[in-house]
């Protein structure tokens, strides 16, 4: 019996360009974590945008759920990437991030940067992003699934992204 050929084609510059398109336009994602308490998968939305650093960042509450499992349980997933208009939604790009999330502090040395660009992309996050329970989590890259449409399977590790 012949087995089947893979479906993940070998990654390439325009895959590598598609994923970052679609990080660098993405102002939400789905963020997917393990509640602390259960242990059963939770799925969120949250903002997302890019770091100077380009890594994928967002802005959690400490009164939020996902927020304590970040803090429990680091390693996480993104979703990034929006159905268009028309057609079938899953003919659409989008980019599944393997990922480990670092809370920035308010005195690291990248806080400001990382402020700066957030509310240059989310600028009404600027009625809440100084509160207290307030916090930047930088998510390193582990890896990357990109569905860049029909037929077009991408396997991406953290140097596809820079």
């Amino acid at each position: 019996m012949t087995r089947p050929s893979s479906p993940i084609r070998e990654t390439d510059t325009e895959a590598r360009s598609i994923a970052c398109g679609l990080m660098r336009a993405a102002r939400f994602a789905a963020l997917a974590v393990i509640h602390p308490e259960t242990g059963a998968p939770h799925v969120t939305r949250v903002g997302f945008g890019l770091a100077p650093s380009r890594h994928p960042v967002t802005l959690v509450s400490d009164l939020s759920l996902h927020t304590r499992a970040l803090r429990a349980r680091p390693d996480a997933a993104l979703l990034v990437g929006e159905p268009g208009p028309r057609g079938d939604p899953l003919t659409h790009p989008r980019l599944t991030l393997s990922v480990h999330a670092r809370f920035v502090m308010r005195d690291d040395p990248d806080h400001p940067a990382l402020r700066a660009a957030w509310l240059a992309d989310h600028p009404k996050a600027g009625l809440y992003v100084d509160f207290s329970d307030f916090s930047f989590v930088r998510f390193d890259l582990q890896g990357g699934a990109l569905n860049a449409g029909f037929g077009k399977a991408f396997q991406l590790v953290p140097e596809d992204f820079m």
